[in-house]
């Protein structure tokens, strides 16, 4: 067999592990609408969206922040929300002063109000510095999300709201966190432009 063919392949296979998840994310609808509802809440009660994760999930983290402080869709206002994963001074500080473990927790403390919404996006559900982030933000009474996958991990334990999306491979679990995270940004956007009608 050719590379070429080796190529087409490995792309019909992944599109469909793809679509097999796919099939299945009609499974996480009331989860996502009470990740709406508190995200919804959190911006009317003028709180920001805090994100964070290593990795892939870091630049996904990033890439929702930006959905929100920039826009979506629709023209709109900024809203508040944050990747605590663009900083290198605060990440490369912390890590080298005390512990790349507490790197989000840390920010968190310095960040993070009651009324914050924070979102940790970790595929295994066992990332420490995930886990301590979401831990520190309880304490200070904001409302916690995973966005995970697998069995959920040790993570599954700590967010008030665990999504965990049931697959084993990490591109795919990905690819759903990020499926949830535009539809929350359509859906956070539908409900301003109902507000502001």
């Amino acid at each position: 067999m050719s590379i070429n063919d080796h190529i087409k392949q490995s792309y019909q296979a992944s599109l469909e592990r793809h679509m097999a998840l796919f099939a299945k994310m009609a499974d996480y609808h009331s989860q996502s609408v009470e990740l709406l509802a508190a995200c919804k809440a959190t911006l009317d009660a003028g709180g920001k969206v805090i994100w964070f994760g290593n990795g892939g999930s870091a630049a996904d983290a990033q890439h929702l922040a930006a959905e929100f402080v920039v826009r979506y869709k629709l023209e709109r206002g900024p809203l508040a929300s944050i990747a605590l994963t663009t900083d290198t001074s605060i990440l490369t500080a912390h890590s080298n002063d005390y512990h790349f473990n507490t790197v989000f927790e840390r920010q968190v403390q310095a960040l993070c109000k009651p009324q914050d919404l924070v979102i940790g996006l970790t595929t295994s559900g066992t990332s420490e510095n995930i886990n301590l982030a979401l831990q520190a933000a309880n304490e200070i009474g904001a409302y916690t999300v995973a966005l995970t996958g697998r069995t959920g991990g040790t993570v599954k334990d700590i967010a008030r709201l665990p999504i965990i999306i049931d697959f084993d491979e990490t591109a795919r679990i990905q690819e759903a966190h990020m499926f949830i995270g535009h539809w929350l940004c359509e859906a956070v956007d539908m409900v301003i432009a109902e507000q502001t009608a």
